[in-house]
């Protein structure tokens, strides 16, 4: 098995990084991780986030931004995420009104089409980190394939979250093998549960629902439903370069850095 370098998304313990970036930080390199993806920077500059990855020994992997601060100004959008480093930036998320099966969603692949050639032209590879409501089929075909399938492979890559791709009813690593040598960041998250209805009131993006999904939580690496090693092995087989534990919401009674200590420990355990 490739001994791949591994990050985790800085989202995953936002209230931590929140009250002290730089003592997360610090905290995310003790843990044994190799990098961080950001989504958002905390108040601080990007010169200033360089310089604590830069003391941290983190590599700046790569960031979320959203789709709505590149469509209004792509090329200064990204500008700081290239001050800072990061050698890629991706697409984290589409709210409703823009997500397949609205009128809006032909005009966000062509704009993403545009946001990543700005990127390109900042040093950046673009992204696009997928949810389950992308597995949605238009004209027989998923609306996730019909994006990459429009953006070419050079610009717009994919950052398959395994978690999402699962609900969203396909096998993880043979969905990754799918896009070999166009998938050099992988999003390793785990799950306990089954698919419902109201479930992004646990990313912490949408209004909390009424009720919450029955049993579906989000769990560390290696303690939920995913088989990782035949994730892992998908995604060397792919030639991913990255792979990025996120856990959206901590559970198991563990506070989130408790549990994106036992992901990178579990990860480890199998020889990474």
């Amino acid at each position: 098995m490739k001994k791949f370098p591994i990050g985790i998304q800085v989202y995953s313990v936002r209230d931590a990084a929140a009250a002290d970036f730089d003592g997360t930080l610090a905290k995310i390199r003790e843990f044994g991780y190799d990098g961080v993806e950001f989504a958002g920077l905390y108040g601080k500059t990007a010169a200033e986030v360089r310089a604590l990855c830069e003391k941290h020994s983190l590599v700046p992997i790569s960031a979320h931004v959203p789709f709505v601060d590149m469509l209004k100004d792509p090329a200064g959008v990204l500008a700081q995420y290239a001050e800072i480093g990061c050698k890629y930036v991706a697409v984290p998320y589409l709210s409703p009104e823009y997500r397949p099966g609205t009128p809006n969603f032909e005009f966000v692949v062509e704009f993403i089409g545009i946001i990543a050639k700005a990127a390109k032209k900042q040093g950046i590879q673009l992204l696009y980190h997928n949810h389950d409501f992308e597995f949605m089929k238009i004209g027989g075909k998923y609306a996730l394939d019909i994006l990459y399938d429009t953006v070419p492979e050079d610009l717009l890559k994919t950052e398959l979250d395994t978690c999402w791709v699962n609900v969203g009813g396909e096998d993880p690593a043979k969905y990754l093998l799918k896009y070999s040598g166009r998938a050099p960041v992988v999003h390793l998250k785990d799950f306990f549960g089954q698919k419902s209805e109201n479930m992004y009131e646990l990313i912490g993006i949408e209004t909390p629902a009424p009720k919450r999904p029955d049993g579906f939580e989000f769990r560390p690496v290696g303690y939920g439903l995913q088989n990782f090693p035949s994730i892992i092995d998908a995604s060397e087989k792919a030639g991913a370069e990255w792979l990025i534990v996120e856990q959206d919401k901590p559970s198991m009674g563990l506070t989130a850095l408790e549990s994106a200590k036992k992901s990178v420990e579990y990860l480890r355990s199998l020889g990474l």
